[in-house]
């Protein structure tokens, strides 16, 4: 996550047990704008069936300056994986799937780097993260938007990113395997994802301001929507909306906290709908909101938790003996989490049009504390010292890294000749990349992912770093030349050049082999 840190630190007397201090939270909301530097925040608390907090602050465009309420709509990005899961337990009620159906009895053409794996792979394995694949393996199929990869081609190319795990071992998010699962949707019904998510679920619960995907929003006339945002060398910048339709079924969806709070009193009482009717059977809830994949969890955490893993489509875990159910999102320019505790019959959401984790944990944690009976534990401080730590670093190690290029440049001997290097390369799920020589500039350009364009620079003998022109991505990365024995350039492989880089932006799987000079 990126953020930018203003350091006003405010502290708040204890927010009353088992309700919440308007004011207070009022006041909250908006230092945490300006702690992290997000221009626009809603916010929704949903106690024993009722909205007790629903509103905006700030701004939903810094271009626009509309400001933001709590109609606003918001991409909530992999939020958007609930609902894959429920369209899947719909189709499960109907008879129409088992959750251990063979993803080949669906798409027989499905076929992952591992033979046994692509015989084995269940529906419930493609929305559990435990198909093998490493964390946002393959995301840059999809990532940023603008690739030209259809879901088609993206569903063949599967077979050719090698897990990192053991099938059915390790739990690693993933959201190459929910666009799978969204193309089992499109098999069974004959609708697109966005279409079915609709006409199946949000019409029923009524969610009647939420849109399958951007698009769809887009094309409605919809215009209290918000722009995303993400700081750009230490400012924060209005930049383009992310998300591509190929990934609808992984984080598609752009809704309000008015109409999410619609969903999470479905969901809490027993996925019923508008109409008294059961969205799914108490079978498949059981299936949802059940830990299927565990995961560690700290001995020792701030909400005593014991029990840690992914359900379909949501995380599950327990906070001071209560069960949770909770899920977060982020995409290039906004970040959103859902929170359910559904003992209390409380949800929580907080959606963002900035990409700061911390902010919507700040609130979000403050409100769970408040119903939990936990003394304010000031999490606005904690959070903003820790970040303010982290990127401190993140920072040194960027700057470490471009001090050791610019000393490269000196020694013009050392540097590769163009002849050398330049050319096309290719990576079987990714395509092709083209090195190139422009004027006294070396270029790289991703053909399958036309916003990755950016300069390289020398960085060593064998190593340049790849400095992108989106400077809002803060994901510069290594491209580091593997050489024969006559000097020619045969492949590349990639890494970013800090731990700040989004996980999505999945360098580390590249396997570029030069395939033209």
């Amino acid at each position: 996550m990126k953020h930018k840190f203003s350091f006003l630190l405010i502290l708040f007397s204890v927010f009353t047990f088992a309700q919440i201090d308007e004011k207070k939270l009022d006041n909250l909301i908006l230092n945490t704008l300006k702690t992290f530097d997000v221009p626009g925040m809603s916010v929704g608390i949903l106690k024993d069936g009722k909205t007790v907090y629903s509103k905006g602050f700030g701004t939903a465009s810094l271009t626009t300056k509309r400001g933001m309420d709590s109609e606003t709509l918001v991409g909530i990005a992999s939020n958007s994986k609930g609902f894959t899961a429920v369209a899947l337990a719909i189709l499960a009620d109907e008879g129409k799937l088992n959750w251990d159906d063979k993803v080949t009895k669906f798409i027989p053409e499905f076929k992952m780097y591992d033979a046994y794996a692509s015989q084995e792979v269940t529906v419930k394995d493609l929305i559990t993260h435990r198909a093998g694949l490493g964390l946002g393996q393959g995301d840059l199929m999809f990532f940023p938007e603008g690739g030209t990869l259809t879901i088609q081609d993206i569903v063949h190319h599967v077979r050719y990113l090698k897990p990192e795990n053991s099938f059915r071992n390790t739990m690693d998010y993933n959201n190459i395997m929910f666009i799978v699962a969204g193309e089992v949707i499109t098999r069974i019904s004959g609708l697109s994802w966005a279409e079915f998510i609709e006409q199946k679920i949000m019409k029923p619960v009524g969610m009647t301001r939420s849109f399958g995907s951007y698009n769809r929003a887009k094309a409605a006339g919809v215009t209290n929507i918000i722009d995303a945002h993400a700081p750009a060398e230490g400012k924060i910048v209005q930049i383009p909306h992310d998300w591509n339709e190929t990934a609808n079924a992984a984080g598609g969806i752009i809704s309000n906290i008015s109409d999410m709070l619609i969903w999470a009193d479905c969901l809490m009482n027993g996925f019923t709908t508008k109409d008294g009717k059961k969205l799914v059977s108490d079978k498949q809830i059981q299936q949802l909101w059940q830990i299927q994949q565990p995961a560690p969890v700290a001995l020792k955490n701030p909400f005593d938790t014991q029990h840690y893993g992914y359900g379909l489509g949501w995380f599950i875990s327990d906070v001071k003996g209560h069960k949770q159910v909770q899920h977060s999102g982020g995409l290039l320019g906004t970040v959103t989490l859902f929170t359910l505790i559904p003992d209390l019959k409380l949800g929580i959401v907080v959606l963002t049009n900035q990409q700061s984790g911390a902010a919507f944990s700040t609130i979000t944690n403050t409100v769970k504390d408040a119903y939990l009976g936990i003394a304010d534990r000031n999490w606005l401080k904690t959070y903003s010292e820790r970040m303010a730590k982290l990127h401190s670093d993140y920072d040194q190690e960027k700057k470490d890294v471009y001090e050791k290029a610019a000393n490269f440049a000196k020694n013009k001997a050392m540097h590769p000749r163009a002849e050398q290097f330049t050319g096309i390369y290719k990576d079987a799920w990714f395509g092709e990349v083209e090195i190139s020589e422009q004027g006294k500039n070396y270029r790289i350009f991703c053909k399958t992912s036309p916003r990755l364009r950016g300069t390289l620079i020398p960085y060593s003998h064998n190593t340049f770093i790849a400095k992108w022109d989106d400077r809002s991505y803060d994901a510069d990365a290594f491209v580091v030349f593997q050489y024969d024995e006559t000097g020619q350039a045969t492949s590349a492989t990639m890494k970013p050049i800090s731990g700040i880089t989004d996980f999505s932006f999945d360098f580390d799987d590249l396997d570029l082999r030069k395939t033209k000079p």
